[in-house]
C-alpha cells in the first residue's frame, strides 16, 4: 500500500517596485517596495504576479518578482535549508 504525501505547502512571494534603469534590478526606492503577498504555491504566486505586472504595464521601470520561499527555509524545521 503506497501513501500519498499531503499537498507541501510551498510558500512564494510576491513583490516588486520601480527600477533605477532597465538593465538591472536596482530598486529606486526601497521604501516603496509592494509587497503584494506569501502564498502557498506557484500556481497562486503567479496569478497575482501576473495581475500585478499587467496592472503596471504602462510604467516600464516597474517590475514584480516571485521568490520561491520554500528554498530558502525548511518548513519542517523552520531552519534555513
Amino acid at each position: 500500500m503506497s501513501e500519498t504525501a499531503p499537498n507541501k505547502q510551498l510558500l512564494h512571494l510576491v513583490f516588486g517596485g520601480e527600477l533605477e534603469s532597465l538593465e538591472g534590478i536596482t530598486f529606486r526606492d526601497l521604501a516603496n517596495l509592494d509587497i503584494v503577498g506569501i502564498y502557498p504555491n506557484y500556481a497562486s504566486a503567479h496569478a497575482a504576479w501576473k495581475a500585478k505586472a499587467q496592472a503596471t504595464v504602462d510604467n516600464a521601470h516597474m517590475r514584480y518578482f516571485i521568490v520561491h520561499l520554500h528554498r530558502l527555509l525548511d518548513p519542517e524545521t523552520g531552519q534555513p535549508a
